[in-house]
């Protein structure tokens, strides 16, 4: 691992940290000993079935400026946020079991997610997923919400 600070080669693991598809190491660079931190995520060949049929390959930066996004001035670290998506995207390689998964699926993980952590932030995604076409529909999602 390089140091992303001096570009020396030789760093040492001072912390290690397991979370769902996440590896955390905290790092040492041994010649100007500055500290840093890498994160080691496992990627599994998964396509998403849009709308219209398409297949595309899952990516989790978009999984990520989506919640992102619904999250803009919610008080939320970026750390919360990568949490977040860290859990949904776990939730999604766990239902897909390796197979295609269906995009409509992993906007209601979303939204099921979103739900349970923050109500602005749900109702801003579900008013773009669902497309809702008047304020009526913004009325309809909020005596649920209640």
């Amino acid at each position: 691992m390089k140091c992303p600070y001096c570009t020396a080669c030789e760093t040492k693991v001072t912390d290690k940290r397991d979370c769902d598809s996440v590896t955390r190491r905290r790092r040492e660079c041994l010649k100007c000993g500055k500290r840093f931190t890498t994160y080691e995520r496992v990627e599994l060949d998964l396509n998403v079935i849009k709308k219209d049929g398409r297949r595309e390959k899952f990516l989790r930066e978009k999984l990520f400026v989506g919640v992102d996004k619904n999250l803009q001035k919610r008080p939320f670290t970026s750390e919360e946020i990568d949490r977040v998506v860290d859990e949904i995207e776990a939730n999604v390689y766990r239902v897909a079991k390796g197979k295609d998964i269906k995009s409509s699926q992993i906007g209601e993980m979303v939204m099921s997610k979103l739900k349970k952590i923050d109500k602005v932030a749900y109702i801003r995604f579900a008013a773009v997923y669902r497309d809702f076409a008047d304020i009526n529909d913004f009325k309809d999602e909020l005596k649920k919400l209640k």
